[in-house]
């Protein structure tokens, strides 16, 4: 098991619940725009929300930013060790950086005194890209090993400064290397571990492969903390991550939505039905299986085992299905009976009638 550090009110490590981030791609400087989107980010799902300190007004604006967030903020930083101890003194919750890049021994003690002071950890995040040139002509190129060893070597430089609230991340853009990356430093330390495929590119092929990087690691009981990297908006990256954790059954809150691929005997629009339904019930964070099944062979089974269930019929109409029992016969507009009984359920369920 891994160590623990704390990000604001949360546990991050340890066997604590595995956490979901994003970051924003606003210009930190604009206030209102970042704020904004950060609160996007939180109604999505979103755990930690990470923001990009490039400059001094960036390190301003971090004092609003928290105050404004609904959710412990991470400070990015590049090269600038005076960025991340403003930063730090500003109220962030947590500091990403590399200490190696950020101006010898002096520098990195004094970010590790401050990040101690204010009691916020430092994630360590090496990418494919950043791996040091002795390493590279060592291992002849990019390696899992060089990764996990350039990583190892960035958190010595923190830990002979006597600090050791570290997260580890060895992001590749390759799914195999990032795979084999993450499972060797868990094998060899227990520092907090945060998941992704960098640069994984656009949503659809992006996904699938943040789906079996980030999905394979979780389902062997490594990470801590995931983040599905993809091109444009990241609310797109908020719902791949709880999708990923909802499929492996890691954390259940909101909805679980099963659905039939169709076939010949489906006589409704199924389709339609289903993303009306998925998209309507975004806002439910209690527990829930809902399934949106096309006919009377699977439908009924799949539906019973959901906490609620649409099991097909013919002429637009359908059975409706609630824990386990089939209620009634439904027609009419499906979906929008569906959505609505959904939501009952869900009122039913937080105040513990069902």
């Amino acid at each position: 098991m891994t160590k623990t550090v704390q990000v604001g009110k949360l546990l991050l490590g340890g066997g604590n619940p595995v956490l979901v981030q994003s970051m924003t791609n606003t210009d930190t400087r604009d206030v209102d725009a970042t704020v904004g989107q950060i609160r996007r980010l939180a109604e999505a799902g979103c755990d930690i929300v990470r923001v990009s300190v490039y400059d001094e007004d960036c390190a301003a604006a971090v004092r609003s930013l928290v105050d404004l967030s609904p959710v412990p903020l991470v400070a990015d930083i590049h090269f600038n060790y005076k960025l991340a101890i403003a930063a730090a003194e500003n109220g962030i919750s947590k500091l990403r950086l590399n200490p190696g890049n950020i101006g010898g021994e002096q520098n990195v003690r004094m970010v590790a005194d401050c990040a101690k002071a204010h009691h916020i950890p430092i994630r360590i995040g090496v990418n494919s890209g950043s791996v040091e040139k002795d390493i590279l002509d060592r291992d002849g190129g990019v390696t899992p090993k060089g990764m996990v060893d350039s990583a190892l070597r960035h958190a010595k430089m923190l830990e002979d400064a006597g600090f050791d609230d570290i997260v580890l991340s060895m992001k590749a853009s390759g799914v195999r290397e990032t795979i084999a990356a993450y499972r060797l430093a868990h094998e060899i330390c227990d520092y907090p571990l945060h998941l992704g495929v960098t640069e994984a590119g656009l949503p659809g092929q992006g996904t699938i492969k943040s789906a079996i990087g980030i999905g394979s690691l979780l389902a062997d009981g490594i990470g801590d903390t995931i983040r599905v990297s993809l091109t444009g908006d990241p609310l797109p990256e908020a719902k791949a991550a709880w999708d990923i954790l909802r499929a492996l059954d890691i954390r259940r809150e909101g909805v679980q939505f099963v659905s039939c691929p169709t076939c010949g005997r489906t006589q409704i629009d199924l389709p339609e039905i289903a993303r009306r339904v998925e998209a309507g019930l975004q806002d439910i964070r209690v527990p829930m299986t809902v399934a949106v099944m096309g006919c009377v062979v699977n439908g009924p089974g799949e539906a019973r085992e959901a906490d609620i269930g649409l099991a097909g019929g013919s002429n637009n109409q359908g059975a409706l299905f609630v824990r386990g029992q089939e209620t009634r016969k439904i027609q009419g507009d499906l979906a929008q009976i569906l959505i609505d009984e959904a939501h009952a359920l869900a009122r039913r369920m937080e105040a513990g009638t069902v």
